[in-house]
């Protein structure tokens, strides 16, 4: 937990002024997410970074608390709710299985998931947050065995190297068909899917608790 901190703490200015590479994508997911979403729900959100999204979605939502592993990263989230007046946000430094108990009525976790090596088990304790009928909802990119380019193909090459200079985090490579299958066998029926963008995939989930 502390070497991943270490690396979004190091980034995290860096990524507070970085725009969003693709914003159609965003702003789509953005939208099919609020359209779940209902004026009681208590959220969690996994991974919020500098607090973007938690800002376009708590408006929607009784309670939103919005977790992360850097210091950093809250730090420059911290600053935006209350310029954006928006009252219901908590924010936590927890990486993803440390995060509050809740109760809460839905988990999302964007550009998170792929991040973590112990992935199955950040599932369960997903799947543990919520009560049966309790929506999970990711974003997740999915880049194992695509055609993506020479690009691509040589950033998959690199990335151990990256990894050992601290000049990446870990990211686990991972197929969308694996992924979907993950998610089912944490005890979830998927409802909808998309990958937005469609390349690379970055798979979009909204998962209910069986």
């Amino acid at each position: 937990m502390q070497a991943t901190a270490k690396f979004w703490d190091g980034i995290a200015p860096k990524y507070a002024k970085s725009p969003i590479k693709d914003m159609a994508s965003y702003e789509y997911t953005l939208e099919r997410t609020q359209s779940y979403l209902k004026e009681s729900d208590r959220v969690l959100e996994l991974g919020c970074g500098t607090a973007g999204t938690a800002l376009r979605l708590a408006p929607n939502v009784a309670e939103y608390t919005a977790t992360d592993v850097s210091p950093k990263m809250l730090e420059e989230g911290a600053k935006r709710p209350e310029m954006a007046g928006i009252d219901n946000i908590n924010l936590v430094c927890a990486d993803a299985g440390q995060a509050p108990d809740g109760p809460f009525d839905v988990v999302t976790a964007f550009n998170l998931l792929h991040l973590i090596e112990d992935l199955e088990s950040t599932l369960a304790d997903i799947a543990w947050r919520l009560p049966s009928g309790g929506l999970f909802i990711s974003k997740t990119p999915c880049i194992r065995g695509e055609k993506l380019g020479f690009k691509f193909a040589l950033l998959r090459l690199m990335l151990p190297v990256m990894q050992m200079i601290g000049k990446a985090p870990y990211v686990r490579l991972m197929s969308v068909a694996e992924w979907d299958k993950m998610v089912e066998a944490a005890g979830f029926d998927i409802l909808e899917t998309g990958n937005y963008p469609a390349t690379p995939p970055s798979r979009y989930i909204v998962a209910r608790k069986r």
